[in-house]
Parts: structure tokens; C-alpha cells; sequence
């Protein structure tokens, strides 16, 4: 079908009704929005809020501030200093408390891909410097006695039962030196200063520049893990905000996982971009921009309204000609975490979201931009969807632009997302303005 830069009915048609339906031009979901029910809560709260108790803000969960050797030994943590930020690398449970870890990088517990698969499958060996590592801090008998805890943990929790010989922990210890599966922690569980559980910190509630540093230690994290295993031309980076979107513990946290694979989602996009070097431009900020579904924009990056999602969704798209995000410039980083940032903030830290990265995979060649999808957790898919692969969403786009520029006209007001950040009709006409397209 030949491309039609206005035209309504080829991704997005509003029906006689104000049934609202999409095709999204990039996995070809199909997505329907009654109307009367986009006025419907965002989020619910299945209790009353109660009451912290005295060491609530620290001790919570297991990704708490004061529970640090709870989690596999650390990989990294970004600092707050007089220079700024800082990243510190490979501490020892002696240094923890040394500094104040605004956010930390830990292996996860439990892998989705593991060392061992790397190991069996392609004869993996763990880079010197990593190996270095782990057998400087097995050393150290705090760290043994911590490396052994976590071993234990991890065995009693799958079944395995108490481990008898140290050998049994041993075979346990590499991946939490030389794995492909990391969590991203934040600090704070709750707010500062929150009084009750209700009161949770989310990306949201972060500053700009502490959203700025997330985004920026996860980056270098996608970073070194994509240059520690050969074997992986992508690792997969996502955020689950609150247990309906898959989190285990509401305390606010990233994963990376490499994989031996760029995914199905990537695989259909090449394809389609194959044929049509400008995808992104023409499917996704054009289009949006001609049906007036962006909601904010600055010099690196643009926020969309998504269409034909299961779920309701914003995209942040970076405008930088630079594919790779550890690649970009610090200013072109945080700019695009500038967005997203806001995008957290506008939607609310009551509402349960996945944050899905997308970029080019390390082997791929032809361009492909960065980009973050937030998808707002609202609905449970069921028979109908099942049936007839049409998701009923309870927001059109239309509602979700709506709802995403009030409130952020409102936070701006109050000094509570990034200055120059442009909203709904301050933003230029969007015309081929991501540049990852040599060709433009």
C-alpha cells in the first residue's frame, strides 16, 4: 500500500459510534477503544493507605537501602559528589557504607538466560578482569561469607535444598561475576518523607537530573554487558512499575538481560525497515504529528501518543543520528531522560507501566533509533482478546495525549520536570525530525 501521509483510516479510524480503532504500523496489533470508558481511573487502591513504621523508608524489601548485602554482590553504584555524578565499580561489603548509593547495579538472583546457558551453549568464559574480580572479593572473608549467603538463598529457593559441600556453592558463585542479567536499584522505596505505603518513590518522583543519572548508569550498563559477551547482539532493558505489571518488589529498579537473539519485535521491524528507511519517521512522529498525537517535545527527543498497543502507550523517540545510546553524547542522553522522565511524572507513580527499550542491535546494518515505550498495565487480556488477537483498550491515543498534557502543563507549573521541554502546540510541526536516517 503506498504511504499516505494524512490519511485517518490506514492506522487510526474513529468510527460513526466514537469507537476508536487502531493497527499499529509496526507489529500490526490490532486495538479497539469504546466509547464511555476513557474517563475510566487510571489505577486503584485495593486498600486504605496505613501508617511507616520507624524503619520503613530503609527496610521495606530486599532492594532497600539498609539490606544491601541481601543482593548479589554489586557490580556498580552512581554517586552523588561535588564533581556530580560518579560511578563506583566492584566494592566489597567493607566499602558499601562508605558512600551513599543512589542507585546500584546487582547481578539478579535469578536469571531469566543464565551463566550457564553462555557456558554450555557457546563456551563462554568470563572476561579476565570479571574473573579478577570475583576471586579478589571470594578472598576477602566477608565476601566469601556474603557470596556463600546468596548461593544458599538461590539454591533453597529452587528446590535444591541445603547445599552439603562448598563445591555446591562454588558452581553457584560465577554468575554472580560474570552473568548477562542485572537489576538497576533505586535508593529510596518510598518518597522522602512519606508517611505512609501509599506514598511509593517511582521514576516520576525522581528529579530530572536523578532521573538523568538512571537513565545514564543504565546506559552504561547496556554498555558492558553487550562488550563482556561476544555471543549476545542485544540485551533487552526494561522497567515493571508495580506488581500488576509483572514487579516483584514495588521499589523502582531496571533490568537488563543479554539474549543470543534481537527478539520477534525487532526481527518484524527490520523487515518493514528494509524496505522503507524512514519507518520511524513516517509511522511514527509523522503520523503522530499529523494526527495530532505529539505530546511534548525537546532538542534530542520527541513523546508520541502510541498506536495499536495492547496496552495504552507513550513513546519516547531520540532524535539523535546516533543509533546506539551509549554511543550519544551526555547532552543527547539526557535529554531523551528529560522526556521520559516527564512522561513518568504526567502518568503517576499510582499507575502500574512497563518501560520497554528498543535500539539497534549491535549487528545490525541499517539505522534504527532509540526508543522507549511506557505501557500503561490498565487491563488484563482475556477471551476476547484471545479469541480474536483485537485488544480492547480502555484509552484511545486521543485520551492518552489529553490526559498527558494536562498534567503536564500542571507539573511544569510547579518546577517538577526538566526546563526547555515544549508541550502539545509549542512543539514545531514534526517532519522528519529523528536523524538516525542518513538519507535525510
Amino acid at each position: 500500500m503506498p504511504y499516505a501521509a494524512h490519511s485517518a483510516s490506514r492506522w487510526l479510524t474513529t468510527m460513526a459510534d466514537g469507537t476508536v480503532k487502531q493497527v499499529s504500523p509496526f507489529s500490526g496489533t490490532q486495538v479497539w477503544t469504546v466509547p464511555g470508558r476513557g474517563n475510566r481511573p487510571l489505577s486503584h487502591h485495593p486498600k486504605e493507605p496505613e501508617p511507616l513504621g520507624e524503619s520503613a523508608l530503609t527496610h521495606t524489601c530486599n532492594f532497600c537501602e539498609a539490606k544491601q548485602l541481601a543482593t548479589p554482590p554489586e557490580k556498580a553504584r552512581a554517586v552523588r559528589t561535588e564533581r556530580g555524578w560518579e560511578i563506583l565499580r566492584n566494592l566489597h561489603p567493607d566499602q558499601l557504607a562508605q558512600t551513599r548509593a543512589e542507585f546500584r547495579r546487582v547481578p539478579n538472583l535469578f536469571e531469566i538466560v543464565s551463566y550457564d546457558y553462555w557456558v554450555r551453549n557457546y563456551g563462554y568464559q568470563m572476561p579476565e578482569a570479571q574473573r579478577a574480580h570475583m576471586e579478589d572479593y571470594l578472598a576477602d572473608p566477608a565476601g566469601r561469607e556474603h557470596v556463600y549467603d546468596i548461593a544458599r538463598t538461590r539454591l533453597r529457593a529452587s528446590g535444591a535444598g541445603e547445599p552439603e559441600t562448598e563445591d555446591e556453592l562454588l558452581e553457584v558463585v560465577p554468575a554472580y561475576f560474570g552473568g548477562g542479567h542485572d537489576v538497576i536499584i533505586a535508593r529510596r522505596h518510598f518518597i522522602d518523607g512519606a508517611v505512609d505505603d501509599s506514598q511509593l518513590a517511582s521514576s516520576g518522583t525522581l528529579t530530572p537530573d536523578e532521573h538523568g543519572a538512571f537513565i545514564s548508569f543504565t546506559v552504561d550498563a547496556l554498555r558492558e554487558l553487550l562488550e563482556a559477551n561476544p555471543y549476545t547482539p542485544y540485551v533487552v532493558v526494561f522497567q515493571n512499575w508495580l506488581s500488576p505489571a509483572g514487579a516483584s518488589f514495588d521499589h523502582l529498579h531496571k533490568q537488563l538481560v543479554a539474549i543470543d537473539e534481537r527478539g520477534v519485535q525487532a526481527d518484524l521491524e527490520i523487515s518493514k525497515l528494509r524496505r522503507n528507511l524512514n519507518l520511524y519517521n513516517e509511522w511514527g512522529v509523522n503520523y503522530a504529528s499529523y494526527h495530532n498525537l505529539v505530546i511534548a517535545e525537546n532538542d534530542e527527543a520527541v513523546l508520541v501518543a502510541g498506536i495499536g498497543h495492547r496496552y495504552p502507550t507513550v513513546s519516547v523517540y531520540s532524535k539523535s543520528a546516533t543509533c546506539e545510546p551509549w554511543k550519544q553524547t551526555a547532552e543527547e542522553v539526557r535529554g531523551f531522560s528529560d522526556l521520559l522522565h516527564a512522561a513518568h511524572a504526567a502518568t503517576g507513580a499510582d499507575v502500574a507501566c512497563n518501560e520497554e527499550w528498543h535500539y539497534r542491535p549491535v549487528d545490525l546494518d541499517v539505522p534504527m533509533p532509540w526508543r522507549v515505550n511506557v505501557k500503561w498495565r490498565l487491563s488484563t487480556v482475556a477471551g476476547f482478546e484471545g479469541g480474536t488477537k483485537i485488544y480492547v483498550n480502555t484509552l484511545s491515543p486521543f485520551d492518552v495525549r489529553d490526559r498527558l498534557v494536562s498534567n503536564l502543563y500542571r507539573l511544569r507549573g510547579e518546577g517538577r520536570i526538566a526546563d526547555g521541554i515544549r508541550i502539545a502546540q509549542e512543539c514545531g510541526p514534526a517532519r522528519n525530525v529523528l536523524k538516525y536516517n542518513p538519507l535525510l
